[in-house]
């Protein structure tokens, strides 16, 4: 065992009295309780590169362009998994903001979604625990995405992005503006809290049934697993794309309403 005393690392499996998952070239962190647990950031490095390998490949396919990019592999490889994986984001965006907004948000959209859904699926490693558990990760995602949702909306209605903070009618502004602000500051919180309740919870419960009974039992609760991070993949990007839409879809919404007053 190598660690240190500050960080308490070991970068090999631990033996004698310390209980530490079988994770070849891991590092652990020994918690309190004496269990050597495996690094997220450090542990996921084979992981993240083959989800790495994948995305390189599905790109250099389509950069290459001619019968690679239009033609899959006849077996199934990481190619074809980006493949179907960006095909059903970029079908879900368009049915929630339109084909155009739905290819013009994609690389913000479809990195939330790979980053999450394979950080979620760490959940299901025993072991291993996953980002998305962390408040921390979490509210990092919900700031960007509150930060971008505004930044579009500025950049493509101008100052006029403000006035649907200013409700319907004038003399109801002062009273919808502390709503609209209380409403936005409650997205990111919901998108932290809601991300980290469930995935927290379903790594807590895979980890209880491997450790009472490791064979058979776990997998069913692997299963719902992979449907909690399919979904909270799901909300997280969905909102996100609600928001935004919201955000870059009110001038042309004023033009239509006045339109429709005039006539």
């Amino acid at each position: 065992m190598l660690a240190t005393n500050r960080s308490r690392l070991v970068v090999m499996p631990v033996h004698g009295d310390v209980a530490a998952p079988s994770v070849p070239g891991a590092i652990y962190d020994v918690g309190h309780d004496g269990v050597a647990r495996v690094l997220p950031s450090v542990g996921g490095i084979s992981l993240n590169v083959r989800v790495g390998d994948g995305a390189f490949a599905f790109a250099g396919a389509v950069a290459k362009g001619g019968r690679d990019a239009i033609v899959p592999p006849e077996k199934l490889t990481l190619r074809n998994m980006f493949e179907m994986f960006t095909d059903a984001i970029v079908g879900m965006a368009s049915s929630i903001m339109g084909d155009k907004n739905a290819r013009r948000f994609l690389p913000l959209i479809g990195t939330f979604a790979f980053f999450i859904f394979f950080s979620n699926c760490m959940a299901l490693i025993p072991g291993f625990a996953p980002p998305t558990a962390s408040v921390k990760t979490n509210l990092a995602l919900a700031l960007i995405v509150f930060v971008m949702t505004h930044v579009y909306g500025i950049k493509d209605n101008g100052l006029a992005y403000f006035k649907h903070f200013l409700g319907p009618v004038w003399y109801l502004a002062p009273l919808m503006v502390l709503i609209e602000i209380v409403s936005h500051i409650a997205r990111p919180v919901s998108l932290t809290m809601r991300l980290v309740g469930n995935i927290a919870a379903d790594h807590k419960v895979v980890a209880a049934f491997f450790a009472l009974v490791p064979l058979l039992v776990p997998v069913p609760f692997l299963i719902l697993g992979v449907l909690v991070c399919i979904i909270q993949t799901m909300v997280f990007c969905i909102l996100a794309m609600v928001y935004i839409q919201g955000a870059v879809a009110h001038e042309h919404a004023d033009d239509e309403h006045a339109h429709a007053d005039h006539h």
